[in-house]
């Protein structure tokens, strides 16, 4: 493995995570932390950090809270109670587990924390990180009780990162897929009205007051206009095989390609915040409950999902 000494924040990391790894490509680097969920803990640019919330990563660290960009997993988003019924087997979540999150409506958010998953790492190079997670602990099961083994790949390139996450059902089950990720992304140096955001046709999921969909979808169209005041935190059903989402403004565009694998997204964009989150799903939020869009990887089979995070200088 080779690391970066001289990269912004080295020293930091490791003391964060001390399997903490540096992958550098041209004018991109990278940073990951296997032992804390494999969390992409800053994406810099020329320098520039590009990932939003990572300002205090020792405090999410501590709190759980989201940032940079974290897999979510068994689930993304939220469910909206206690009890889910999947692949044949019925589910009720202890609210007193410690591995749970909730959000401001009580229901449990975002799977089981990332800082709560160490993954081992397979292969590390100058530009490739492997890592793997094995879903085997009782704890977790007892939370998703389907026993599988997760692979993460992360390759840097010149203008790019690409995530490629492998479910592998090697425990003898069905493995129900509802894991997601959530990129934060800020441009550096220009206010978030005047950040020029582009998004694909999509049907939007009408959500009820707790964000649970409703069940009902409507149009949304081709958006490409300055953020200005708008806000987000909104579900979408994708319609092209390989859609993009994009942020530009300040000499740069961060273009988001879901590559395989995420039929599925959820926008987020908060307006008294500084950061906007482009979260490829591959299942829709509460999925675990309805059913709607889930889909089960068989007893001894694989399924992968990429998404790749394009960097220009404008």
């Amino acid at each position: 493995m080779t690391r970066n000494p001289s990269a912004p924040g080295s020293a930091a990391f490791l003391m964060l995570d001390p399997a903490a790894r540096t992958l550098i490509a041209g004018d991109l680097q990278a940073v990951f932390l296997p032992g804390r969920g494999m969390l992409g803990a800053s994406l810099r640019h020329r320098g520039a950090e590009l990932l939003g919330r990572v300002e205090d990563l020792e405090g999410a660290i501590r709190t759980g809270t989201t940032c940079g960009i974290p897999i979510l997993h068994p689930w993304a988003n939220r469910l909206d109670g206690l009890r889910y019924a999947a692949a044949g087997r019925e589910v009720e979540l202890d609210a007193a587990s410690p591995l749970l999150h909730f959000d401001r409506n009580g229901l449990p958010s975002h799977g089981v924390s990332w800082t709560d998953l160490a993954w081992e790492v397979n292969e590390a190079c100058p530009d490739t990180l492997t890592a793997r997670l094995d879903w085997r602990r009782d704890d977790l099961l007892a939370i998703f009780p389907f026993p599988h083994r997760l692979e993460l790949t992360a390759t840097i390139r010149p203008a790019s990162l690409t995530i490629a996450t492998t479910l592998i059902a090697d425990g003898g089950s069905r493995v129900p897929m509802s894991f997601g990720f959530h990129p934060y992304f800020r441009l550096p140096g220009l206010p978030r009205a005047e950040w020029r955001l582009a998004m694909p046709a999509m049907r939007h999921l009408v959500l009820d007051g707790r964000n649970i969909p409703t069940g009902q979808e409507e149009s949304f169209a081709v958006l490409d206009a300055p953020l200005g005041a708008r806000e987000f935190d909104d579900g979408f059903i994708m319609l092209a095989g390989q859609p993009s989402f994009a942020l530009a403004g300040g000499g740069r565009r961060v273009t988001v390609e879901f590559l395989e694998g995420y039929p599925c997204a959820q926008v987020y964009a908060p307006r008294s915040k500084d950061f906007i989150a482009f979260e490829p799903m591959t299942a829709p939020t509460n999925a675990l409950v309805t059913g709607h869009g889930l889909r089960l990887t068989e007893p001894g089979g694989t399924f992968q999902a990429t998404f790749r995070i394009n960097v220009d200088a404008q």
